[in-house]
Protein backbone atom coordinates (compact mmCIF):
# COMPACT_ATOMS: atom_id res chain seq x y z
CA UNK A 1 0.00 0.00 0.00
CA UNK A 2 1.66 3.32 -1.07
CA UNK A 3 1.67 6.32 1.01
CA UNK A 4 -0.95 8.06 -2.19
CA UNK A 5 -3.14 5.08 -1.48
CA UNK A 6 -3.38 5.41 2.51
CA UNK A 7 -3.73 9.14 1.73
CA UNK A 8 -6.65 8.26 -0.23
CA UNK A 9 -8.33 5.37 2.01
CA UNK A 10 -8.01 8.20 5.05
CA UNK A 11 -10.14 10.70 2.91
CA UNK A 12 -12.74 7.96 3.16
CA UNK A 13 -12.57 7.42 6.34
CA UNK A 14 -12.90 11.23 7.30
CA UNK A 15 -16.84 11.00 5.65
CA UNK A 16 -18.40 9.24 8.81
CA UNK A 17 -16.42 12.04 11.48
CA UNK A 18 -17.47 14.91 9.36
CA UNK A 19 -21.06 13.79 9.48
CA UNK A 20 -20.52 12.96 13.37
CA UNK A 21 -18.91 16.01 13.92
CA UNK A 22 -21.45 18.17 11.98
CA UNK A 23 -24.65 16.63 14.00
CA UNK A 24 -22.56 17.12 17.40
CA UNK A 25 -25.02 19.66 19.34
CA UNK A 26 -22.73 22.40 20.04
CA UNK A 27 -21.69 25.73 18.36
CA UNK A 28 -18.58 24.87 16.99
CA UNK A 29 -19.39 21.50 15.43
CA UNK A 30 -20.25 23.10 12.13
CA UNK A 31 -16.64 24.64 11.62
CA UNK A 32 -14.46 21.67 12.68
CA UNK A 33 -16.60 19.66 10.27
CA UNK A 34 -15.77 21.94 7.78
CA UNK A 35 -11.86 21.65 8.94
CA UNK A 36 -11.84 18.11 8.58
CA UNK A 37 -13.74 18.56 4.90
CA UNK A 38 -10.72 20.59 3.94
CA UNK A 39 -8.15 18.45 5.02
CA UNK A 40 -10.13 16.08 3.41
CA UNK A 41 -10.37 18.28 0.05
CA UNK A 42 -6.81 18.68 0.57
CA UNK A 43 -5.69 15.48 0.72
CA UNK A 44 -6.79 14.48 -2.90
CA UNK A 45 -4.81 17.02 -4.03
CA UNK A 46 -1.69 15.65 -1.85
CA UNK A 47 -2.28 12.01 -3.14
CA UNK A 48 -2.45 13.08 -6.43
CA UNK A 49 0.68 15.15 -6.13
CA UNK A 50 2.60 12.55 -3.90
CA UNK A 51 1.98 9.45 -6.85
CA UNK A 52 2.86 11.57 -9.82
CA UNK A 53 5.90 12.93 -7.69
CA UNK A 54 7.19 9.36 -6.93
CA UNK A 55 5.62 7.70 -9.72
CA UNK A 56 3.95 5.69 -7.53
CA UNK A 57 0.48 5.50 -9.53
CA UNK A 58 -1.48 1.64 -8.83
CA UNK A 59 -4.83 0.10 -10.46
CA UNK A 60 -5.86 0.63 -6.80
CA UNK A 61 -5.18 4.15 -6.89
CA UNK A 62 -6.96 4.92 -9.94
CA UNK A 63 -10.15 3.13 -9.38
CA UNK A 64 -10.31 4.02 -5.58
CA UNK A 65 -9.31 8.14 -6.03
CA UNK A 66 -12.33 8.97 -7.99
CA UNK A 67 -14.57 6.88 -6.22
CA UNK A 68 -13.40 8.63 -2.51
CA UNK A 69 -14.03 12.05 -4.64
CA UNK A 70 -17.39 11.08 -5.60
CA UNK A 71 -18.24 9.95 -1.72
CA UNK A 72 -17.49 12.74 0.17
CA UNK A 73 -19.12 14.81 -2.36
CA UNK A 74 -22.57 13.05 -2.54
CA UNK A 75 -22.53 11.85 1.37
CA UNK A 76 -21.71 16.38 1.82
CA UNK A 77 -24.02 16.90 -0.42
CA UNK A 78 -27.09 14.78 1.24
CA UNK A 79 -26.28 16.28 4.86
CA UNK A 80 -26.38 20.21 3.12
CA UNK A 81 -30.21 19.26 1.70
CA UNK A 82 -31.29 18.04 5.12
CA UNK A 83 -29.92 21.07 6.49
CA UNK A 84 -30.75 23.48 3.78
CA UNK A 85 -33.79 22.02 2.83
CA UNK A 86 -34.33 24.46 -0.57
CA UNK A 87 -35.59 23.46 -4.18
CA UNK A 88 -31.71 26.07 -5.21
CA UNK A 89 -30.04 23.08 -2.60
CA UNK A 90 -31.97 20.00 -3.91
CA UNK A 91 -31.48 20.74 -7.87
CA UNK A 92 -27.82 21.62 -7.04
CA UNK A 93 -27.25 18.12 -5.38
CA UNK A 94 -29.28 16.49 -8.12
CA UNK A 95 -27.37 17.82 -10.95
CA UNK A 96 -24.11 17.38 -9.17
CA UNK A 97 -24.40 13.51 -7.88
CA UNK A 98 -26.45 12.50 -11.29
CA UNK A 99 -23.56 14.04 -12.86
CA UNK A 100 -21.20 11.97 -11.05
CA UNK A 101 -23.10 8.72 -12.07
CA UNK A 102 -23.90 9.64 -15.94
CA UNK A 103 -20.00 9.70 -16.44
CA UNK A 104 -18.80 7.29 -14.71
CA UNK A 105 -20.94 5.22 -16.57
CA UNK A 106 -19.62 6.88 -19.29
CA UNK A 107 -16.10 6.04 -18.52
CA UNK A 108 -16.72 2.92 -17.94
CA UNK A 109 -18.45 1.95 -21.40
CA UNK A 110 -15.99 3.94 -23.28
CA UNK A 111 -13.03 1.83 -21.10
CA UNK A 112 -15.30 -1.26 -22.34
CA UNK A 113 -14.50 0.41 -26.17
CA UNK A 114 -10.83 1.43 -25.60
CA UNK A 115 -11.72 4.88 -25.77
CA UNK A 116 -11.39 5.85 -21.94
CA UNK A 117 -8.74 9.04 -22.83
CA UNK A 118 -11.59 10.62 -24.89
CA UNK A 119 -13.61 10.95 -21.66
CA UNK A 120 -10.54 11.91 -19.56
CA UNK A 121 -10.91 14.92 -17.32
CA UNK A 122 -10.84 18.36 -18.49
CA UNK A 123 -10.24 21.64 -16.75
CA UNK A 124 -13.92 22.52 -16.99
CA UNK A 125 -13.97 19.34 -14.61
CA UNK A 126 -11.26 20.44 -12.23
CA UNK A 127 -12.81 23.90 -11.69
CA UNK A 128 -16.15 22.45 -11.29
CA UNK A 129 -14.74 19.98 -8.47
CA UNK A 130 -12.95 22.86 -7.27
CA UNK A 131 -16.05 25.07 -6.65
CA UNK A 132 -17.88 22.14 -5.39
CA UNK A 133 -15.60 21.53 -2.89
CA UNK A 134 -15.38 25.51 -1.44
CA UNK A 135 -19.28 25.64 -1.94
CA UNK A 136 -19.51 22.67 0.48
CA UNK A 137 -16.67 24.17 2.62
CA UNK A 138 -19.08 27.68 3.35
CA UNK A 139 -22.13 25.62 3.37
CA UNK A 140 -20.66 23.34 6.61
CA UNK A 141 -19.64 26.50 8.04
CA UNK A 142 -22.70 28.39 7.31
CA UNK A 143 -26.45 28.43 8.39
CA UNK A 144 -29.58 28.02 6.38
CA UNK A 145 -30.78 31.67 5.59
CA UNK A 146 -27.32 33.50 6.77
CA UNK A 147 -25.19 35.10 4.41
CA UNK A 148 -22.32 32.82 4.36
CA UNK A 149 -24.80 29.76 4.05
CA UNK A 150 -26.30 31.77 1.19
CA UNK A 151 -22.83 32.17 -0.30
CA UNK A 152 -22.23 28.54 0.03
CA UNK A 153 -25.79 27.79 -2.16
CA UNK A 154 -24.32 30.30 -4.56
CA UNK A 155 -21.35 28.98 -5.23
CA UNK A 156 -23.14 25.44 -5.42
CA UNK A 157 -25.52 26.97 -8.12
CA UNK A 158 -22.67 28.14 -9.98
CA UNK A 159 -21.04 24.49 -9.40
CA UNK A 160 -24.14 22.76 -10.61
CA UNK A 161 -23.75 24.70 -14.06
CA UNK A 162 -20.24 24.17 -14.46
CA UNK A 163 -21.34 20.31 -13.76
CA UNK A 164 -23.50 20.06 -16.31
CA UNK A 165 -21.06 21.96 -18.86
CA UNK A 166 -18.68 19.74 -18.35
CA UNK A 167 -20.70 16.73 -18.72
CA UNK A 168 -22.17 18.26 -21.97
CA UNK A 169 -18.23 18.36 -23.00
CA UNK A 170 -17.90 14.75 -21.92
CA UNK A 171 -20.54 13.79 -23.57
CA UNK A 172 -19.83 15.76 -27.36
CA UNK A 173 -16.88 14.32 -26.79
CA UNK A 174 -17.96 10.56 -26.72
CA UNK A 175 -21.13 11.40 -28.63
CA UNK A 176 -19.84 9.80 -32.24
CA UNK A 177 -19.05 6.52 -30.11
CA UNK A 178 -22.70 6.81 -28.42
CA UNK A 179 -24.47 6.97 -31.51
CA UNK A 180 -22.36 4.39 -33.81
CA UNK A 181 -24.13 1.37 -35.08
CA UNK A 182 -22.69 -1.95 -33.13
Amino acid sequence: MSIPNIITCLRVILIPVIAIIYYLPFDWSNIVAASVFVIAALSDWLDGYLARKWDQHTPFGAFFDPVADKLIVAIALVMMVQAYPSIWMTLSAMVIIGREIVISALREWMAELGKRTSVAVSYVGKLKTTLQMVAITVLLVGEPGGWIGNLGLFFLIIAAVLTLWSMFIYLRAAWSDLTSEM
